[in-house]
């Protein structure tokens, strides 16, 4: 088994990529490396040209990002965590794909359609172009799964697309069709002022979300005025269908404890959020408060969060060397 997956490197973490994302990952490292097999997380610095860039913060969002994943759980002695450009054959075999792509197929993709029903014409071809590079990035290491959400499965579809219409067209059985790895576990989490939006980095309100560098305090005092409502807990989650706010703390407690929502709810049913937000804010800082005691050493020592990526880098084009030279083949570029 190898998983292959990649985050954008957009500044600071929070509470939901923890929930939502990370945690997951972390969870699949400790089951596939024990299992023998390979776990590969990139930081998506080159996905991150298709729209504009301030390359200072950039390169500081790159480091600060792994330095969040390291803290996280990442282990870069288990995982091989790198960041994207430092492995030119992911550019070399997404210009190879491009190829074997059709516009048609890039026309399809749903976040394309949104642009391009508003303002297609000013974005970046790399942006209208970048599932390919997505493609890229899985099939390169020859990838047996890949974690998606469901607003991304069209993406992992269109690389199976890509890979079997190469192979057919080449004559060659070069690239495996990547499977789904869809966690049910993975919890949707909202924002704390807007049940009914994404926790978001780009919500102007920080008092939406809850970052991974907040101390203490702050966890306690955004439980404390989370948005919710009067009436009291039930005792199932099914019952707070038209709560969305009561809800998402509920799921956000349940994802903290590993625990079902309906077993916390049987813990707190016919008590109000005076009772509930301490218990969330006691849970989440004991939670992140090691992640930014972790985070915060690794900061203060930049270099080693860089050496730790070229190390991942160097193991990682280890692995994409072969694939690239066999697909440089296969269309006659290697004579």
């Amino acid at each position: 088994m190898r998983v292959v997956s990649g985050i954008q490197p957009t500044g600071n973490l929070h509470l939901g990529n923890y929930l939502g994302a990370i945690k997951q990952w972390v969870a699949m490292q400790d089951q596939v490396t024990a299992d023998g097999g390979d776990c590969l997380f990139f930081l998506a610095d080159l996905h991150a040209l298709t729209q504009p860039v301030v390359p200072a913060e950039l390169a500081n969002a790159t480091i600060e990002m792994a330095a969040a994943l390291i803290a996280c759980g990442i282990d870069p002695d288990r995982s091989i965590l790198f960041n994207q450009a430092r492995v030119p054959a992911h550019s070399e075999l997404a210009w190879i794909l491009n190829g074997t792509a059709r516009m048609g197929w890039l026309n399809r993709m749903t976040q394309w359609k949104d642009k391009a029903g508003r303002d297609g014409s000013s974005q970046s071809v790399g942006y209208f172009g970048y599932p390919v590079l997505q493609a890229a990035d899985v099939l390169l290491y020859k990838a047996s799964h890949v974690p998606v959400g469901e607003d991304q499965k069209q993406h992992l579809e269109l690389a199976r697309d890509i890979a079997t219409k190469f192979n057919l067209d080449f004559g060659v059985d070069l690239f495996p069709l990547p499977a789904p790895l869809i966690s049910a576990a993975a919890p949707r989490i909202m924002s704390l002022r807007d049940g009914t939006a994404k926790m978001s980095k780009s919500d102007p309100s920080d008092m939406a979300r809850i970052n991974l560098i907040d101390s203490d305090d702050v966890i306690a005092q955004k439980c404390r005025k989370a948005r919710t409502d009067a009436d009291p807990l039930p005792d199932t989650i099914a019952a707070l269908a038209d709560r969305a706010e009561a809800r998402n703390l509920v799921t956000i407690y349940a994802a903290l404890a590993d625990r079902t929502p309906d077993s916390v709810l049987a813990d707190f049913a016919g008590q109000g959020f005076g009772a509930f937000k301490p218990a969330l804010a006691d849970l989440t800082i004991a939670t992140l408060g090691p992640i930014r005691h972790r985070l915060t050493g690794l900061l203060s020592d930049r270099p080693a969060v860089s050496d730790a990526l070229i190390k991942g880098a160097s193991r990682a084009s280890a692995l994409a060397a072969p694939t690239l030279a066999a697909a440089q083949r296969a269309i006659g570029l290697q004579i």
